[in-house]
């Protein structure tokens, strides 16, 4: 089972986390990746994070 490093949270559900998306946005142009974020739902630490493909 995982825990939060800032909480020490159990982190054994899907509800345990929240998946933030962000978009990936320079100016004018919009990349064709997405970038999101995975926080902790008790204290809203970051966890972890990654890029996924476009829409």
């Amino acid at each position: 089972m995982a825990h939060c490093p800032e909480c020490d949270a159990s982190l054994s559900e899907q509800d345990d986390v929240e998946f933030v998306e962000m978009d990936a946005r320079t100016g004018f142009i919009k990349a064709s990746k997405r970038f999101y974020l995975v926080a902790c739902n008790d204290c809203g630490a970051a966890i972890g994070g990654g890029v996924a493909g476009a829409k």
